[in-house]
């Protein structure tokens, strides 16, 4: 076990390596990149996952509301 985990993180330190070693001069001199086709991906990705996290906040707020609405009136005093 420990050795696939050593294998993994060696993977993952050898990647951005080769990010460092590649697509960071090559953003500084100005060249893209990602091909134009990788640019639309990357907006409609952006998108789609800010449309979903919006729907997630909003029923997240919602239940948020109920729940406190029913702490609310678990703790108030009984008016009897």
């Amino acid at each position: 076990m420990l050795v696939l985990v050593v294998a993994m993180l060696l993977t993952v330190v050898l990647a951005v390596a080769v990010v460092c070693l590649v697509a960071v001069p090559a953003r500084r001199e100005g060249r893209d990149v990602l091909t134009p086709k990788g640019e639309d991906v990357v907006s409609k990705v952006r998108e789609k996952t800010g449309s979903a996290v919006g729907t997630a906040r909003e029923k997240a707020g919602d239940a948020l509301d109920a729940a406190r609405e029913k702490v609310a009136d678990v703790t108030r005093p009984n008016e009897h």
